[in-house]
């Protein structure tokens, strides 16, 4: 069975938008795009551990859009060119209702149930899941327990508002630290895997 893992660049206050870039998401009026670029060296370091394995990517619509325009484009001597190659490379299961729209190599529709999609790939042979931003698709699996790790790489930073990781849909669950990290800037990575329900008792 394969596992669900979901890495999230998170501020302290939980915000997951916009990482990247002051034009990758400005709803609501999101005015801090590009917040983990004081941190990026240390960033890219950590996450190029989550692909080292064999991989497929599980993406929302918002999120792949803003993948098929970037890395099917990447310089052969740029410096992301090895991700570039992995995530090009790679199948892509996507959360949208146009289907038909999806002209990145090796990209697939979810389907209309994702849930259902989603155990299923679960549940066949292949490598690990891993999704990358797409904050509504996290929502769903993390409503629907279907997440078996998280790692989450909180920036010492607070945002006060914007789109975040954890809502109130979120099933109760247990997980265990199995590793922690944390860089010279302050980022600190944590790697949790699903551990039982929840425990509870009274002091």
């Amino acid at each position: 069975m394969r596992k669900l893992i979901v890495p999230a660049f998170i501020s302290l206050d939980g915000v997951i938008q916009a990482p990247g870039g002051p034009e990758e998401d400005r709803g609501d009026g999101f005015a801090y795009g590009g917040w983990v670029w004081p941190y990026a060296d240390e960033s890219d370091e950590l996450m190029d551990g989550l692909f080292k394995r064999p991989f497929e990517l599980l993406l929302g619509r918002r999120t792949y859009d803003i993948f098929a325009g970037y890395w099917p484009h990447v310089a052969e001597d740029a410096p992301h060119r090895g991700i570039a190659d992995l995530f090009n490379g790679t199948a892509k299961h996507v959360a949208t209702h146009h289907p038909d729209t999806l002209g990145w190599q090796n990209s697939r529709a979810l389907g209309p149930d994702i849930v259902a999609t989603v155990r299923e790939l679960k549940r066949s042979d292949g490598p690990d899941l891993v999704t990358q931003g797409s904050s509504e698709l996290a929502h769903q699996l993390l409503a629907t327990d279907l997440v078996d790790e998280l790692v989450l790489l909180v920036f010492p930073v607070l945002l006060g508002r914007g789109k975040r990781l954890f809502d109130d849909h979120a099933q109760a669950a247990a997980f265990r630290l199995q590793a922690s990290k944390t860089s010279p800037t302050g980022v600190l990575t944590n790697r949790y895997v699903r551990e039982g329900e929840v425990r509870t008792g009274s002091v």
